[in-house]
């Protein structure tokens, strides 16, 4: 196998190298200046990564806007990838995952209070936040999966790396996962290293540390893992509630996931069962007629006559408007909610009151401003 994927690696890698030219003359011409990119005077925060997919960005960002959104007017822009819609769309409690992309979706529905937009053009969608009425613009606004998106420059960038795939040892698109060379790392103000086993020792930390910062400077480095919640009906209205530690390890369970990298999920659902089956999907998968066929098969196998069937909180968004799937399926539909836990109470703390003194350094240098020009014009 190690052998196979050397040669797949240079056959490939001709076209990697392609790859990296153009995205490299693409970054010298933002350096540049020659490429048009705007700053803006509030707080944007991009939580972005170098790989396709899979590193942990949503629950990051849920986990900023529950630090943030207390204190602030929180807005969340991404590009909606995978909506049927165009241009710029403002989701409100009736957007659909198609309307808007399952992230925001997911989004919206858990913080209904925080403004979601999603546009494939950032400055454009920037203009129409910047514009909405004094009361409800936002004062900080959370760039999702925007750290390629160059044509806005993030006053604080979060660079997330999937600890099972981690971007130093990774290589460019096609022959990896990587969407930019290594040393764009050096874009961000921090780097969270994500999905961490929670029983890691810290020494073995340290030498990721090591190994990373040997090749190329980070500001700071932060670890995290992933914290699974209890699991949620994707309907409502017709399942009753479901514990984890309730599930015995006879008990049968399908997992269906749509995600970049379902191998956390399976390794989780698997500690409670031991007959757990697996259908995976490519990345925000649309559900066909085919596919329920699929899950039916894979039920019929299960000898019990209804076993549970369990999603990820993004499929979720995707499945509750998805006129394939049978009623009576529904009482029985679970996804599990995750959340960004820190490894170490020292690092969530410094983390938190790095974004803090942020965002109140940004908003201290506008009142400046705004001071100053209000002077200026006396008399």
């Amino acid at each position: 196998m190690w052998n196979s994927n050397i040669r797949f690696y240079h056959l490939l890698s001709p076209l990697a190298f392609l790859y990296k030219t153009g995205v490299n003359i693409r970054n010298l011409l933002f350096d540049l200046h020659l490429l048009p990119s705007e700053k803006y005077a509030i707080p944007v925060i991009c939580v972005g990564n170098l790989a396709v997919g899979g590193t942990g960005k949503t629950p990051l960002v849920e986990y900023l806007i529950r630090l943030l959104s207390a204190k602030y007017r929180i807005a969340v822009l991404s590009r909606g990838y995978k909506r049927k819609s165009s241009g710029y769309v403002l989701a409100d409690e009736k957007s659909t995952s198609s309307d808007i992309g399952d992230e925001a979706c997911q989004i919206k529905s858990k913080f209904p209070h925080v403004v979601v937009a999603v546009d494939k053009n950032r400055r454009r969608a920037m203009q129409n936040l910047l514009a909405m009425p004094e009361n409800i613009r936002p004062q900080v606004v959370l760039l999702d999966d925007g750290f390629q998106h160059r044509s806005i420059q993030p006053s604080f960038s979060i660079l997330l790396s999937d600890y099972n795939r981690l971007f130093f040892e990774d290589k460019l698109l096609p022959a990896g996962r990587l969407r930019e060379p290594i040393k764009s790392a050096a874009r961000a103000n921090m780097t969270v290293i994500s999905k961490c086993p929670e029983s890691i020792d810290r020494k073995h930390l340290d030498a990721v540390f090591k190994k990373i910062t040997r090749r190329i400077p980070l500001q700071r480095l932060f670890f995290t893992t992933i914290l699974y919640r209890q699991p949620e009906s994707v309907f409502p209205q017709a399942c009753n509630p479901c514990k984890l530690e309730n599930i015995g390890k006879d008990d049968d369970i399908l997992l269906v996931t749509g995600i970049a990298n379902p191998a956390p999920l399976i390794e989780e659902i698997k500690k409670y069962s031991d007959k757990t089956g697996v259908i995976s999907f490519a990345d925000h998968h649309a559900f066909t007629k085919k596919d329920i066929q699929k899950i039916q098969a894979e039920l019929a196998k299960m000898p019990c006559t209804n076993p549970l069937i369990i999603c990820t909180e993004k499929d979720a968004a995707r499945i509750r408007t998805n006129p394939y799937f049978p009623d009576e399926w529904k009482p029985r539909m679970y996804y599990i909610p995750v959340e960004t836990r820190f490894l170490h109470e020292t690092e969530k703390r410094e983390f938190e009151n790095q974004i803090f003194e942020h965002i109140s350094s940004m908003m201290e240098t506008d009142n400046n401003n705004n001071a100053t020009n209000g002077n200026s014009n006396i008399g």
